[in-house]
């Protein structure tokens, strides 16, 4: 007989919808032989998107470093053997350029991919970060306020470096993180594990996922009248789940919120680059030079590179908040923190790099990166859209907000007696292979119901198993 042991309650009630019960029987059926459409996870190259070809050669090189010298020696053969040239195009050499990247990354991490970094990261990759701020939010030429490479840190994906900034905030029982309903589960379980207090906050899905000043302030008032004392406030821009993306104004909000009430901002921005024509604005940005405490995050996994399983990200701090009673900094903590896990993993590191030092343009690898780029983007606005059009003959199914991020979060308005959206999304598994989830798993208003897909699966794939969605849910709704 086993021995039993007590746990944390904390961590035994998280939850995290993402891989919940819905994916797990998808496993199952899988086991059995059925095929089934992940359309539950942001996971875009488990869905057949292709890495960039940019970042893996020279994530190759950096990986087996005597490829670089002997890549050197065959371009110099090639040049001086007519039968080589014969065998070869140019195209099948690595480009000088990304030889060089690779020689100068490694120049300066000085002990390879497989040693230690400190703790924050190497000081040039945080210098790289730091340049790609100034340059999207336009601080380079002059403008705004310059992002400093000693509050960079790099960590294991975003979700890393939001544990860390909500386990430093929630000091007591009390203490409260206000997170946007629907939300990402990590907000909701990171609070839960550490004891602290979700406070709910819900933007106006009908006016597109949208913010006014009126929502925050009933959120922070009902968190007072119960004694919550709130440190901060998460915001996800585009946002998970519902792929919707913030207005500037509603943004600037946030901001005029957060100054109001000493609130520090989570401004998690790993979706940034998937905005299909809308226009991104950072927090960054909004706040300024205003003393407001920010903590931005971004992540390798996201955007147009997708490149979960290699956990590369950071977090930006500005103007951090004082550590009571103590002659730390929040960002000796924050050190601190990272120094127990010592240092995030280097491919990760080294494709942070990538992603914000893009090759140069007309240098050799530019083209392809940039036809690259925009095809995956393309492609994932096409399906998004396609969706979106299926839901207009599924009956009483809505969708508001523009298309962002690589979620669509439509409403069930109608579902029969004594059936919830999870059941609905159980059912949809068992009758057609597509895995979704239920809107309850990331919260959502009383009294609605919602499912989330991730749309990334091929549009092949999309164009034969979205009639028979279309043909389940009309007659899944409108059965009893």
């Amino acid at each position: 007989m086993s021995v039993r042991v007590k746990v944390n309650r904390n961590v035994l009630e998280m939850e995290y919808a993402v891989r919940g019960p819905i994916p797990k029987r998808a496993a199952e059926l899988r086991d059995q032989g059925m095929r089934t459409i992940p359309c539950n996870i942001g996971n875009p190259q488990a869905l057949g998107q292709q890495p960039i070809s940019y970042y893996r050669e020279v994530l190759a090189l950096l990986e087996v470093p005597n490829r670089i010298q002997r890549e050197k020696k065959l371009r110099d053969l090639y040049r001086s053997s007519a039968a080589l040239r014969e065998r070869l195009e140019e195209k099948d050499l690595v480009s000088p350029y990304v030889l060089d990247v690779a020689s100068e990354f490694l120049a300066q991490i000085g002990t390879g991919m497989g040693a230690y970094t400190d703790s924050n990261g190497p000081r040039f990759i945080r210098e790289a970060v730091a340049h790609f701020i100034d340059a999207r939010d336009g601080a380079d030429g002059g403008g705004g306020v310059k992002s400093d490479p000693n509050s960079i840190f790099l960590t294991n994906g975003a979700s890393e470096a939001a544990k860390y900034l909500i386990e430093m905030l929630v000091a007591d029982r009390n203490d409260g993180i206000m997170i946007p309903i629907p939300q990402y589960p990590l907000y909701s379980a990171a609070i839960r594990k550490v004891g602290g207090v979700q406070v709910n906050y819900y933007p106006d899905e009908e006016a597109g996922w949208a913010l006014d000043r009126s929502i925050l302030d009933e959120s922070f008032k009902q968190a007072g009248s119960r004694g919550v004392t709130v440190k901060a406030i998460v915001v996800i821009n585009p946002a998970n789940p519902t792929g919707a993306i913030l207005s500037e104004e509603s943004a600037r909000e946030v901001v005029d919120f957060a100054q109001e009430h000493d609130l520090a901002i989570i401004a998690d921005e790993v979706y940034q680059e998937n905005l299909y024509g809308a226009e991104f604005v950072s927090f960054a940005r909004l706040v300024g030079d205003r003393p407001i405490p920010l903590f931005s995050l971004h992540s390798t996994s996201k955007g147009f590179y997708g490149e979960c399983g290699h956990r590369g990200g950071y977090v930006e701090m500005r103007n951090p908040p004082l550590i009571e009673d103590t002659d730390q900094s929040f960002g000796d903590v924050l050190l601190k923190q990272a120094s127990v896990s010592l240092c995030s993993n280097t491919a990760g590191q080294a494709l942070t790099f990538l992603m914000v030092s893009p090759p140069e343009e007309h240098s050799e690898p530019y083209e392809q990166f940039i036809e690259e780029r925009t095809a995956v983007l393309k492609d994932l606005y096409e399906k998004g859209t396609m969706i979106r059009e299926a839901f207009k003959q599924m009956d009483d199914m809505e969708c508001f907000g523009r298309t962002g991020a690589m979620y669509l979060f439509p409403r069930l308005g109608k579902l029969p007696p004594e059936t919830t959206d999870f059941d609905y999304c159980m059912s949809l598994l068992e009758s057609t292979g597509i895995c979704t989830v239920n809107g309850s798993g990331f919260g959502q208003r009383e009294g609605t119901s919602h499912l989330r897909v991730a749309f990334l699966p091929p549009q092949e794939m999309l164009k034969e198993v979205m009639p028979k969605w279309i043909d389940f849910h009309n007659e899944y709704v409108n059965r009893g």
